[in-house]
């Protein structure tokens, strides 16, 4: 994979603060050109580990806090093989036959590929069998944005109502995640970052997930995660919003394709 900074990008590290202990932002105007282009609002938010950098075309934005939606598959999942809900990425779920939202989600499942197609009732059922005192304590742990959890929304708090994360603090959980920084076990660490794996080429190896909330007329979409490749590691939160006339038979496509499109066109050259 070739690694590959815009000259103009590198020209602004030599303007940024030279205070260490502050991670430096630098706005990325071709992201917002991206997301125009896409015809969707929001942000790109990219993280540099090494250079202890954010990048993207909108921090207020960023700052913003939304429903996680399906992203909160990660957490639920560490809560779950924590807590003992489930033993591993291949426990299984059992489809009771009744129609589902998507034809990939009316079949038995393990862990592994519920997260992947983002089975929505088979989380449910983890969420009901972990309860709402502990997933509020193991929520308290891993320090996750601001979950409003009770007996009363256990299965839909990340989809519906009041729970909040931002970017940031998808980015903050992440890399806390990565660096084994959170208070968590070295086998629900290791069961997570394998089944999180999106893309392994042996030149780069992107891990993460995607996620969708409706709330009030108002679609909302996730993509997170982090990619590795050579000596450099970025973390990346993106959050969009369709636009005008979108067609949304692509909403589930574009959160993925705007971010592939930021690490291919400004930071990284993916082949």
């Amino acid at each position: 994979m070739k690694q590959l900074f815009l000259a103009s990008i590198a020209l602004l590290f030599f303007a940024c603060s030279n205070n260490k202990n502050t991670p430096k932002k630098l706005e990325v105007a071709e992201f917002q050109t991206i997301l125009d282009t896409a015809n969707v609002q929001g942000s790109i938010l990219i993280y540099h580990l090494e250079d202890d950098t954010y990048y993207s075309n909108d921090f207020e934005w960023a700052n913003k806090g939304q429903l996680p939606a399906s992203t909160f598959k990660i957490a639920n999942s560490i809560i779950a093989l924590e807590t003992g809900v489930v033993e591993n990425d291949s426990t299984l779920f059992k489809w009771n036959g009744e129609k589902r939202s998507l034809k990939t989600w009316e079949q038995d499942l393990i862990l592994r590929d519920a997260f992947h197609y983002s089975c929505v009732p088979c989380y449910q059922e983890v969420a009901r069998k972990i309860g709402a005192k502990r997933m509020v304590s193991q929520l308290e742990k891993l320090d996750y944005g601001a979950m409003k959890v009770d007996s009363s929304n256990i299965d839909r708090f990340w989809l519906e109502g009041d729970s909040r994360i931002n970017q940031f603090q998808q980015i903050d959980f992440l890399r806390r995640f990565y660096q084994s920084k959170l208070p968590i076990s070295n086998r629900t660490e290791n069961i997570m970052k394998r089944m999180m794996v999106l893309e392994d080429n042996g030149d780069y190896k992107i891990s993460g997930k995607t996620g969708w909330s409706s709330q009030n007329g108002k679609d909302n979409g996730w993509f997170v995660g982090y990619l590795k490749t050579g000596k450099s590691t970025y973390f990346f939160a993106t959050n969009i919003e369709p636009k005008g006339k979108f067609d949304m038979s692509r909403f589930a496509e574009i959160r993925k394709e705007v971010t592939y499109r930021a690490f291919n066109r400004f930071l990284l050259f993916l082949e």
